[in-house]
């Protein structure tokens, strides 16, 4: 009998088991679960820029040695048929008529220089070997594909480089704006607690008091016949006498005035510091402000001494960064010496860019907050005083 009962449990635990088609759906939703939480977000974003700077740089990769090419012919021919035109014009008996053919030729070849940069030539200096791009370079287009930054001085050159393109940033867009939102909350929340112990520790702020007070008048009108809760600011429950029974009765709660309006805030202040919550505290807009100006600074000094430019450029370039306007008149990588040197100088921008959005993220976060906290105050207020009236 103990043997039928044990085959019978062993059969049925054996028949609970999942199927290998559950436990795959088990993982692939505990898998997509972890790469949109806070953590995975962030690896998905990384690794989606990773695989787009390989595939731009295996679709476009090749294109631009040959059209550094076709301007170098470009430029050797143009010069050939004006040394034609100076030493062995034999046609050309007059000034006027040098000039006349002369011009010609730097028409046509500025015409040709014009069409190599509309379609993405760089003809600086080591504009040739920077627009080579490696996979720093096409990190950084990648990255600034799925920001809406674009600064447009790369561009794809080929038909399928353009489909992909659209591709890319219809399914990055959204991933790093869902980036934003999670990092942003992240630090908002961890900026709040920071900045509610350092600043708001243990009441040393009158704004710690003043919160603790608003929070225990809020509980007083919510549960004004609750044991312990604060009526105004003065008057405290001291016990209940009795209580409602079934009929319904009523209650009998005995009040008393506490000695100095000091005392209660006393007596409860160990128990509403274990209550406090820095979640409830709002930061200053000025905070914010200065905590963006001051990422913007850091950067401008970064930059200027990276890439040679002055503090002015380089806080420009910040802030149209920073703020996904991306002109393109000023990019990162054209006046550094070394290959090395321009792949460091696009990791650089790549960090600085990541770091920065999801800063400017949080900021935008804690400034919602305090401009709703202040508004709903000013409604309050406003309320308050005409139903005073």
């Amino acid at each position: 009998m103990e043997r039928k009962r044990s085959s019978r449990r062993y059969g049925s635990g054996r028949y609970r088991r999942k199927s290998w088609g559950q436990k795959c759906k088990d993982y692939f939703r505990e898998f997509i679960a972890f790469m949109f939480s806070n953590v995975g977000i962030i690896g998905l974003v990384v690794g989606y820029t990773i695989a787009g700077a390989f595939v731009f740089s295996a679709i476009e990769g090749g294109d631009t040695p040959s059209a550094g090419a076709r301007v170098r012919q470009l430029r050797n021919d143009t010069a050939l048929r004006l040394w034609d035109l100076s030493c062995c014009g034999l046609n050309v008996f007059s000034e006027e008529t040098w000039r006349q053919s002369v011009s010609k030729e730097l028409e046509a070849y500025q015409q040709h220089i014009v069409s190599f940069i509309q379609d993405g030539y760089d003809i600086t200096g080591s504009g040739n070997r920077s627009r080579t791009l490696s996979f720093s370079g096409w990190f950084l287009y990648s990255l600034t594909v799925i920001t809406t930054i674009g600064y447009g001085n790369i561009a794809p050159q080929t038909e399928i480089g353009k489909v992909v393109t659209i591709i890319y940033a219809i399914i990055g867009m959204p991933l790093f704006l869902l980036y934003l939102s999670n990092i942003g909350d992240i630090l908002a929340k961890s900026f709040k607690w920071t900045y509610a112990k350092c600043c708001l520790c243990y009441g040393c702020c009158d704004g710690a008091s003043r919160r603790r007070a608003l929070r225990r008048h809020q509980l007083a009108l919510q549960q004004p016949a609750s044991v312990g809760a604060f009526i105004g600011d003065d008057w405290r429950v001291q016990y209940v006498v009795d209580t409602e029974d079934e009929a319904g009765g009523d209650v009998a709660v005995r009040i008393e005035r506490c000695a100095d309006g000091d005392q209660g805030d006393e007596s409860s202040s160990s128990g509403d510091d274990e209550r406090y919550d820095p979640q409830t505290v709002t930061v200053p807009v000025t905070l914010c402000l200065a905590i963006m100006v001051g990422y913007i600074c850091f950067g401008a000094v970064l930059f200027s001494e990276w890439e040679g430019w002055n503090f002015l450029d380089s806080s420009y370039f910040c802030f149209i960064s920073l703020s996904t306007i991306g002109f393109g008149d000023i990019v990162p990588g054209k006046r550094v010496i070394s290959s090395q040197e321009i792949q460091l100088s696009f990791i650089f921008c790549s960090v600085y860019l990541m770091l920065g959005m999801a800063l400017i993220a949080m900021c935008f976060n804690l400034m919602q907050e305090e401009v709703v906290h202040k508004t709903r105050t000013c409604m309050q207020a406003l309320r308050s005083m005409f139903s005073c009236k």
